[in-house]
């Protein structure tokens, strides 16, 4: 069974928001044959806490404004991965580091993605691209000296 339209729409209106407030690479994803509590993943990365938090607050305020109730929200405190459940949408906001680490895309490799229009695709061109290792995980530098 694939993401309901709903579930899509609700997708593509989170990864708008994202997209508003410069998040970067903004991916969104088809877990519904992988998960029976959610039909889809929006991943996007802030490139501090401040942004993140700004991500969270205008993908929260826009999901609200479509009729979507938000679930759960955790991690805002932090600023470093915030998750915000809406029912048949989840949405990950990650600092671009903790982003690399995680790697989620790789673990949801299987699962298909939402083609994401243009102004939903995010990014200013600040975001890193991440080298990948043998295993196919992000190479993330060492910044302690």
């Amino acid at each position: 069974m694939a993401a309901t339209e709903r579930a899509i729409e609700l997708a593509i209106i989170a990864a708008r928001a994202a997209s508003d407030r410069k998040a970067a690479e903004i991916i969104a994803l088809d877990v519904s044959e992988n998960l029976v509590l959610t039909d889809a993943f929006v991943i996007a990365s802030g490139n501090n806490e401040r942004q993140v938090g700004a991500i969270v607050d205008a993908v929260e305020e826009a999901l609200h404004k479509a009729g979507a109730k938000r679930l759960r929200r955790e991690g805002k405190e932090g600023g470093r991965w915030v998750l915000i459940d809406f029912g048949d949408v989840v949405v990950h906001v990650q600092h671009q580091e903790d982003r690399a680490f995680y790697a989620l895309e790789k673990l949801w490799a299987d699962c298909p993605a939402i083609e994401l229009p243009e102004d939903a695709r995010g990014g200013d061109g600040s975001a890193p691209e991440y080298e990948l290792d043998e295993f196919g995980f992000p190479l993330v530098e060492d910044t302690e000296d």
